[in-house]
């Protein structure tokens, strides 16, 4: 086999791993967007988990909104927020799958990169943003009402005035989220090393 068919052999089977790598990453994201981020269990109440926070908004069992205020996990505009997340994680896809094809190159002055590496680039940033954002969110929310985003608190009972004991503490979605994001961006810094002699 001569040496430029070697070298597109090895630039196919790079395509094919960045490709298959993409996609992993893309699924992890997906998964990561379905899984809980943060969860809160309080004392009184059977169970655990009885706050969850997803990526678009805070889910609380009737128990919890009934007596907590609700002004502690809420978002602002709840159902507008949550349809912007959900435009988001539509976009974040379409970026990503417009990647796997686009052989076009954007320019920054004197530099020149694929436009696959940008839309990567940016899906992958924008969504450690979205997890580094709902961390510190949360934080600010929870010391507006008094309490711990991790750890222990003693949450206000609106009716009664009375102390309930809270425990929450970052999920595992949260994790695997910042791990996508992660991924993403180490996938768009290193393509140009697994796609050389082929282009996608």
């Amino acid at each position: 086999m001569r040496t430029d068919e070697v070298g597109i052999a090895r630039g196919g089977a790079g395509v094919w791993l960045f490709r298959v790598l993409l996609v992993a990453a893309a699924a992890l994201m997906v998964y990561s967007w379905f899984a809980p981020w943060w969860g809160a269990t309080v004392a009184v109440l059977k169970g655990e988990d009885h706050l969850l926070l997803r990526p678009w908004g805070v889910e609380a069992v009737s128990q919890v909104r009934a007596n907590i205020d609700e002004t502690m996990f809420s978002m602002p505009y709840p159902s507008l927020f949550a349809g912007f997340m959900w435009v988001y994680l539509a976009v974040c896809m379409l970026a990503l799958v417009t990647s796997l094809f686009v052989q076009k190159q954007v320019s920054f002055g004197r530099f020149k990169l694929p436009l696959a590496v940008v839309l990567i680039l940016l899906v992958g940033l924008s969504y450690m943003a979205a997890v580094g954002l709902a961390y510190g969110i949360g934080e600010l929310k929870a010391g507006w009402a008094g309490s711990n985003f991790i750890g222990k608190s003693m949450v206000k009972e609106p009716q009664s005035g009375a102390r309930i004991k809270m425990v929450s503490d970052l999920k595992l979605g949260y994790w695997l989220a910042l791990g996508a994001g992660g991924a993403l961006t180490v996938l768009a810094l290193v393509r140009g090393l697994l796609v050389r002699t082929a282009k996608i």
